[in-house]
């Protein structure tokens, strides 16, 4: 006589009210909700979930079905599962996600019925909550033809139907890159599981996978950094400890979380984990006793450097996109004036600076805006490039914090560029020795027969750095300001005029008198020391070779400065004036500049005749300029060129070491010689 089925009812309420659950679920998505039963698929040892959603001809949501191969849901205890709502059995567990026990809930905010088909242990049961009553659980035993065909015969595993949808569920593509987030980390840590939507697998969103090995006293561990390449359902980023068969024991948060931009999770697997599951036939310890042993922390020491590492590589990666960016918007400075040698290692030089900056805070640079980044950047290049260079270093470790081991490794960074920048500077330093070579031999040697001065005006108009370092980023003309310059100028008594008393010894006043003097204007807004920006005017004139400077050229540089402080086209208070007078000699008889050198000395400006707080006027010779030069750059010309024989030399086995031990050095760095040079 055949076997009659009778039904059980285990029918029941959840211990808190329809309203106590609905208010837990007010900020949850659509989505979210799909993804919380998915959850509880992989929970109940699911290693496939399959998501199939029907449509209407309007493209409506009519129907959902999520199946799974997990264990099924073990109906005979429906007060282990789901009568109970936020004290889930599943809430020590690190390696289920449902451990409040309410996200089979959630559905009510997609539909109105949700039911479960499961087969638990050989025994088939159906489960049915509405939306608008979750607080009672609606559960029946059912013969086997009544159970759901997506479950195989005597296979364990539960389908969920989902009707009566409220609004349209968001589109496939929507739904697999959320679950690509969501579920990226475990299907990575568990690539034996498989998600599918409307049978489309659900692969992890992209990310790079670093992988190293940690050797202990009395374990070893593999390691296993994946870098998502987007924020992923948590934005968190754990370390998690698993045993052989990647089960979860323990989780904490890494010395990488909240990194900005940074998104990571770190798997360490260890057979040695193995002892403390409960999966395991032995008793098993609690990882309380791994967490805090010796061993526990020599492991977290040698993860936190492997973390480091990583996210330097990924800083020094972003920080070249953030390089490409910012010479694309126009960020760095404008190097027109200088000749394209030099320019190019300007260019190179303060992208190297800027590059370290954001390695080790890009939040200095990033995200504020185009203007302030503008001057932090051109404050490093002038910087990098001035006498107080070192002092890079010391802005650097105040404004970042930096203690001893981040210069280090800020400096293990830089490294890289510091033999590269020596032969740089080698060679922008070797280019202006030419340069005031060529100055040397034409007022030494050439000064009596040069009657016109191309070759002057083309040294002078590409190396004003001549002049000393505040000259070297002179911008291009700008037309009208040179024009009305030229004019003022042009009207000062007899300023084209010379007179047989003007000239040096040997030199013929008809040979002179075609000659034109040379004469550099530039205007140029610019910050002063406490930030207030302002326009910065410079003429420099250039008398020809064979002049002596002498009190008439004084007395019309005084006109000049007189004439333009009047001038209403110039009158505010952020304009200001830098007049130079360049000549070969000063004649033996010019009192007045003598005495005025003389008198200014005490302002601490090489030159300097004239000073006022609109008004700057500087007289200098040749010769005094080329003496600048030699006594600032000597040395640094004769060390590096020291550096370059020695790397000349040098195998790659040599660099390689040298580097390395420099590297080492906490009063040395290559940092320091990089930015230096």
């Amino acid at each position: 006589m055949p076997n009659t089925f009778v039904s059980t009812d285990f029918s029941g309420s959840n211990k808190i009210t329809h309203s106590g659950i609905a208010k837990h679920f007010k900020n949850v998505e659509p989505h979210q909700a799909l993804a919380e039963l998915i959850w509880n698929g992989f929970d109940a040892g699911a290693d496939s979930i399959d998501l199939s959603i029907n449509t209407n001809n309007l493209g409506g949501t009519e129907l959902v079905t999520l199946t799974d191969n997990g264990n099924g849901i073990n109906f005979k205890r429906p007060e282990d599962n789901f009568c109970r709502f936020n004290d889930s059995l599943k809430k020590d567990s690190y390696d289920t996600h449902g451990s409040q026990g309410r996200g089979r809930l959630a559905f009510h905010k997609i539909c109105n019925i949700s039911t479960w088909y499961t087969r638990f242990n050989n025994e088939n049961a159906k489960i049915t909550i509405l939306s608008s009553n979750l607080g009672d659980i609606d559960g029946k035993t059912i013969p086997e033809e009544d159970q759901h065909p997506s479950l195989g015969t005597n296979d364990p595993g539960t389908c969920v139907v989902l009707s009566g949808f409220k609004d349209s569920l968001p589109s496939q593509d929507f739904l697999i890159y959320e679950f690509r987030k969501i579920f990226g980390g475990h299907l990575a840590l568990a690539p034996h599981k498989s998600l599918f939507v409307n049978n489309v697998k659900v692969t992890p969103q992209e990310h790079d996978l670093y992988e190293t090995s940690i050797t202990t006293r009395n374990n070893n561990f593999h390691v296993k950094l994946l870098h998502w390449k987007e924020k992923p359902g948590s934005e968190k980023s754990y370390t998690h400890f698993i045993t052989s068969k990647s089960k979860v024991l323990y989780k904490y948060l890494s010395s990488l979380n909240k990194k900005r931009g940074y998104y990571s999770s770190i798997y360490v697997k260890s057979d040695g984990f193995d002892r403390f599951s409960a999966d395991n036939d032995d008793l098993y310890e609690p990882i309380g006793a791994f967490t805090t042993s010796d061993d526990f922390r020599a492991l977290d020491k040698e993860l936190g450097i492997f973390a480091r590492k990583m996210y330097a590589e990924f800083l020094i990666k972003q920080a070249d996109r953030h390089v490409e960016k910012f010479e694309q918007d126009g960020d760095f400075p404008d190097y027109g004036e200088l000749d394209e040698r030099e320019s190019q290692w300007r260019l190179s030089h303060v992208k190297d600076i800027v590059k370290a900056v954001l390695v080790r805070d890009p939040g200095l640079l990033v995200g504020n805006n185009k203007k302030q980044r503008r001057l932090i950047i051109q404050l490093l290049d002038r910087l990098s490039i001035s006498s107080e260079n070192s002092g890079i270093f010391e802005i650097l470790e105040s404004i970042l914090s930096l203690d001893a081991a981040a210069m280090t490794q800020l400096a293990n960074q830089l490294k890289k560029t510091k033999l590269d920048n020596i032969i740089k500077t080698i060679e922008a330093l070797q280019h202006r020795e030419f340069a005031i070579a060529q100055m040397k031999e034409i007022m030494n040697k050439y000064y009596r027969d040069t009657l016109e001065t191309p070759d002057l005006q083309s040294i002078i108009e590409n190396n004003t750095w001549l002049f000393g370092a505040s000259y070297e980023i002179l911008g291009a003309e700008e037309a009208s300001f040179t024009e009305t310059a030229k004019k003022l100028r042009s009207t000062i008594k007899e300023i084209e005029n010379i007179d047989v008393g003007d000239l040096s010894d040997g030199v013929e006043i008809e040979g002179a008198k075609k000659q034109v003097d040379l004469l550099l204007i530039r205007k140029q807004p610019q910050f002063d020391s406490s930030g207030k920006k302002y326009f910065r005017c410079v003429i420099v004139e250039i008398k020809r070779p064979g002049v002596a400077l002498n009190d008439k050229h004084l007395q019309q540089l005084d006109t000049y400065a007189s004439i333009l402080s009047r001038h209403p086209e110039f009158n505010s208070d952020l304009t200001r004036f830098e007049l130079l007078l360049i000549g070969r000699t000063i004649s033996s008889e010019a009192f007045g500049i003598q005495n005025r050198l003389d008198t200014s000395k005490s302002l601490g400006e090489p030159g300097i005749v004239t000073s006022t707080q609109k008004i700057k006027t500087y007289i200098k010779t040749w010769p005094r300029i080329f003496d600048e030069f030699e006594l600032t750059n000597d040395y640094l010309l004769e060390k590096l060129k020291t550096q370059r024989a020695d790397l000349s030399a040098a195998s790659k086995a040599d660099l390689v070491a040298s580097l390395t031990a420099a590297s080492d050095s906490a009063e040395e760095t290559p940092c320091d010689n990089a930015v230096q040079a």
